[in-house]
């Protein structure tokens, strides 16, 4: 089959996806083989293929936004059809015996792998995953429109979730990409106020055109006080700034899996009970109840699509804020065609 193979990491600029053939998988035991027909970018991969986070395989076949058709189903494999389409997301496995696993946290399990990253993901054509830890995509969702839901979607319902925000609150995020796009639509159908605070003004009119109350510049200070903030960008100076736009009691939710460092903080800054959470990974439960509202609402992605063989191109345009859209896309199937 073919695939984006990363040798070793590098900045997107040197290009460092070399689309090449790699032997097909084979679904191992509880695994099912996947036809590939989407996958989005994410900038988690970003920093995968910059070595932001640091190599646990290599070489290493990216992506963990996937929509594909089951093709095949290991000996122990049970729950899946032939056909059936389903989604992959980043949290590939986990050891279902740790106290994080039995207490409903298998996000934090010490044992977890991760699509893209510590086994090979979806930026081919073909690829394996256990049948337990992948979801059914609902059928109003096409390929492409599906895969930014698979951890922009899920990781964004996470991140409102922590925040602790109520309807008729105010909500502020910060950055306005991939992420912010499909929650600012879950925060809306909960009658929550967003004021959106990104650097690109592409990002900011797609923001008004989604609903939110306000956009303005990731320094600007939102016109009313936030009951609860997101940081989607992975800026750590951004800390203190959305901490001084939080009221009294107020909770800054972390989204990034990666982050540059955080200044020092005054403690007046966190006086008053404000909170700093970050969000770790998902849990199935995160991803089944997203896809479910998703559906319900219905949530529609703003995607931009690349061709699979220009994955580099895509993660260039990802890093320089010039994807137009809310979120990049690789569509597998074109090297089929």
């Amino acid at each position: 089959m073919k695939a984006c193979l990363l040798h070793r990491p590098g900045p997107v600029e040197s290009k460092p996806l070399a689309f090449v053939e790699v032997p097909d998988p084979e679904p191992q035991d509880d695994q099912v083989l996947l036809r590939v027909s989407a996958c989005g970018v994410c900038r988690t991969d970003l920093h995968v293929v910059e070595g932001e986070l640091p190599p646990r395989l290599s070489p290493v076949i990216p992506g963990h936004q996937v929509v594909g058709e089951v093709i095949q189903l290991g000996v122990k494999a049970r729950r899946l059809a032939m056909g059936a389409r389903v989604g992959v997301p980043w949290l590939h496995r986990t050891c279902g015996a740790c106290e994080y696993c039995r207490s409903g946290r298998e996000n934090l399990c010490d044992q977890a792998t991760f699509t893209g990253y510590v086994v090979h993901g979806g930026y081919a054509e073909y690829m394996v995953a256990p049948e337990a830890f992948v979801y059914p995509i609902p059928p109003s969702f096409p390929d492409l429109q599906a895969a930014p839901l698979l951890c922009a979607g899920i990781i964004g319902f996470r991140s409102l979730r922590l925040s602790g925000i109520q309807p008729g609150g105010a909500l502020g995020f910060y950055g306005f990409g991939n992420a912010a796009h499909v929650a600012i639509q879950v925060a809306r159908h909960w009658d929550v106020r967003v004021y959106a605070c990104t650097r690109d003004a592409a990002h900011q009119r797609l923001a008004l055109e989604l609903g939110a109350a306000w956009a303005g510049g990731t320094d600007a200070e939102p016109p009313v006080k936030l009951d609860s903030a997101i940081i989607f960008a992975p800026a750590g100076e951004l800390v203190p700034v959305a901490l001084r736009a939080l009221k009294k009691g107020g909770a800054l939710v972390l989204a990034g899996i990666h982050m540059s460092p955080t200044p020092p903080l005054e403690y007046s800054l966190l006086y008053h009970e404000r909170v700093i959470r970050s969000v770790a990974n998902n849990t199935r439960q995160d991803g089944e109840d997203f896809l479910r509202l998703a559906a319900e609402i219905p949530i529609r992605t703003e995607i931009e699509v690349y061709p699979l063989p220009e994955a580099n191109r895509a993660l260039i345009a990802l890093k320089h804020d010039a994807v137009r859209g809310g979120a990049a896309v690789l569509d597998c199937r074109v090297v089929r065609r």
